[in-house]
Order: structure tokens, then C-alpha cells, then sequence
């Protein structure tokens, strides 16, 4: 149990507010609070997780927000059975080829480390997604050990492409699509992070856990057309099963 504050949020949603910090441990109330909410709530209430909150969005009619507050905040007081909660660590093939890690070197000389140390650090740790947004698709990953940690770019870059991974802060991330951005570019992931086409256009969820995997240049090729005719699927391990 977390103090939680329950508010509006705008005319159709209702934010729910968790301890503001980032711990594991909210992240994973959170989430089966979700669980119990999907079991008790109408389809048309959209939920939203993220680091310390969970947004609750009503689709296609009104509702009374001081009665549905006081329900929510009974819920989540009362006793309720723990869920199982399946989540995956996906392995996600990146390459740090110099042509993609655009801040590979100067992120290397900041740090005071190696190129390969670099590499190696950062492809040592599993990160979990603690939101998606900003763009659609776009994690933000929590765990980055304490040696990487590097401050964003002074200038953003008009243009960051499509895959491209990067660390600013005490995050690391993928960009899902071809946009700005300031973060420091140290390679580049072949896997659609997202796309209309699929039955889920993002595959992976909040709670989800992500390791990368360094390629060769020619294997980053190779899955990239993979990826285009849609035979490519990313190594999946199911967690908490």
C-alpha cells in the first residue's frame, strides 16, 4: 500500500498518483492495480500506465467524478488477490557501428571509458519500461547503471533516425520513428518498435523488461529486410509465469 491522490484530469480522464519517484516496486502496484481495475470496470475506460501514475480515460459518455473517486480509492484499500502478472524480457539486437552511434565516441570520452566499455556496460543490464510516449512506441528505460548516466545533448538534433538508441540522464531508450531529439545516439536497433499494421502496434508493454544485444553490421542488415517482409521476431523470455 502507497498513498496514492486521485484527481481530474481534464473532463474525461482521472489521474491516479503514486509516491513521485522511480522504485520498481510502485511501478509493480501500479500495474496489478490495472489487473484488479480491468476485472471490476466497463470496457469503456482506457488505462494508461506510467513511472508513478495511472490514467484512467472514459470513452463515450460522462461520468461523476467524486462518486468514481471515492470508489477507486475504496478499491484500492480494500484486500484483493495478487495477479500473476506475465510479463517478458525481450532481447533487442542493437549495432554500435560508429556510422549509427552518431555520440558514441564523445559519450565514451565523457565518461572516461572505452568505446567497447561503453558497449559493454550498457549491454550488461536489463531495463524496465517504466512508460511509453512521447512518441508512440517510444520506452523509457529504468536501470541504467550509475557509470553511463550522461547528461543530454546542449543542442538536440533536428533529425534522430528511426531505431536510432540512445542516453540521456538515468534513461536509455529506442526511437520509434524519424523525429528530434536530444539524446546521445550510441547505436541502432533493426526492430519496428511500432506499427499500424500489427494486432498490437507496440509488442511491448509497461512492467516489460529489455536487454540489448550487440550485432555486426551485416547481421543488422540482414534483419533490418527481416524485419521489412515481417519474418523478424525479437527473442522473447516470459517472466513471472
Amino acid at each position: 500500500m502507497f498513498p496514492i491522490t486521485v484527481k481530474p484530469f481534464g473532463d474525461t480522464a482521472i489521474l491516479m498518483e503514486w509516491p513521485q519517484k522511480v522504485d520498481e516496486a510502485i511501478l509493480n502496484d501500479i500495474i496489478g492495480f490495472q489487473e484488479f481495475l480491468k476485472t471490476v470496470l466497463e470496457a469503456k475506460w482506457v488505462m494508461v500506465p506510467s513511472y508513478n501514475s495511472l490514467t484512467l480515460i472514459c470513452q463515450n459518455s460522462d461520468f461523476e467524478f467524486t462518486g468514481f473517486k471515492d470508489k477507486l480509492l475504496e478499491w484500492y484499500a480494500a484486500p484483493r488477490a495478487e495477479f500473476s502478472l506475465k510479463r517478458n524480457l525481450w532481447k533487442l539486437p542493437v549495432c554500435y557501428d560508429l556510422d549509427f552511434g552518431l555520440d558514441l565516441e564523445t559519450t565514451a570520452q565523457k565518461l572516461v571509458i572505452s568505446v567497447e566499455e561503453l558497449v559493454q556496460r550498457h549491454t550488461s543490464h536489463r531495463y524496465t519500461v517504466y512508460s511509453i510516449g512521447f512518441l508512440p512506441g517510444f520506452m523509457y528505460l529504468g536501470g541504467l547503471p550509475k557509470n553511463l548516466e550522461t547528461k543530454r545533448r546542449a543542442s538536440p538534433r533536428l533529425h534522430v533516425a528511426k531505431g536510432s538508441v540512445g542516453l540521456a540522464g538515468k534513461q536509455t531508450g529506442i526511437y520509434p520513428q524519424d523525429s528530434p531529439g536530444g539524446w546521445n545516439i550510441i547505436g541502432r536497433c533493426p526492430v519496428p518498435m511500432f506499427n499500424l499494421n500489427r494486432k498490437e502496434p507496440c509488442f511491448i508493454n509497461v512492467g516489460d523488461q529489455i536487454q540489448f544485444v550487440p550485432i555486426e553490421r551485416a547481421t543488422f542488415d540482414l534483419k533490418i529486410i527481416e524485419a521489412e517482409v515481417g519474418i523478424y521476431q525479437p527473442e522473447k523470455i516470459v517472466l513471472d509465469a
